[in-house]
């Protein structure tokens, strides 16, 4: 297994997952009137929560661009309540000195991953995993604006309907519990077949299930 202990990248994780976010980018080859073209998507994803925030796709996904997204991404999380303080990102090309500067701007320090260390970045990159295992590779994506339908509908779901292992089968975002006006006998808590909600997302692909209402 992985180095433990105190000093380790194990230990980082821990004492910095409250505040802590990765990202990275994941694309997909879209068909648009000029033709087939490769549309990107900026990814969050807070260590602790396993909460995500998603940027716009782009065809053109400059230095510029990456900034603005980043200095979105910020906001957006604490309007969230979600603490900020430390980004790790990869070595790719696409940021540039101006983006670590417009983190830093928003009080955000940022972590350079080492060279051929995916592993660092490993909660960003099992999260691009999943989206394109789970929802992208299911379909034929007709536009930015598809794209964003689809990466919007799989985030609701990821959110509030699928379960996560590293947080014990619970969701990133739980929805809130009714209160029980009296106690309920234990054998009336098993509910039937017949009182099981599905839930259907994109046409059946996604899928919750739930206590009916």
């Amino acid at each position: 297994g992985p180095p433990r202990g105190e000093g380790t990248w194990d230990d980082f994780l821990k004492r910095h997952a409250t505040s802590l976010w990765q990202c990275d980018f994941f694309s997909r080859r879209i068909v648009t009137p000029s033709g087939l073209r490769q549309a990107f998507v900026l990814a969050f994803i807070h260590v602790q929560s396993r909460r995500v925030i998603l940027s716009p796709a782009t065809l053109k996904p400059t230095g510029a661009w990456v900034d603005e997204q980043a200095q979105a991404f910020v906001e957006q999380a604490r309007s969230q309540g979600l603490k900020v303080a430390k980004i790790c990102r990869d070595r790719d090309s696409v940021y540039s000195k101006t983006f670590d500067a417009a983190v830093k701007s928003k009080r955000v320090e940022v972590a350079q991953v080492a060279f051929r260390a995916p592993n660092m970045n490993a909660y960003a990159e099992r999260f691009v995993q999943t989206i394109q295992d789970e929802c992208l590779d299911h379909f034929i994506v007709c536009g930015t604006k598809h794209f964003d339908y689809l990466c919007g509908q799989f985030l609701e779901h990821y959110h509030t309907e699928r379960p996560h292992q590293g947080l014990e089968n619970e969701v990133p975002v739980r929805p809130r519990k009714k209160k029980l006006r009296r106690a309920v006998d234990p054998k009336l808590a098993i509910p039937k077949l017949a009182a099981i909600k599905c839930r259907k997302r994109l046409g059946g692909l996604l899928r919750s299930y739930e206590r009916a209402a």
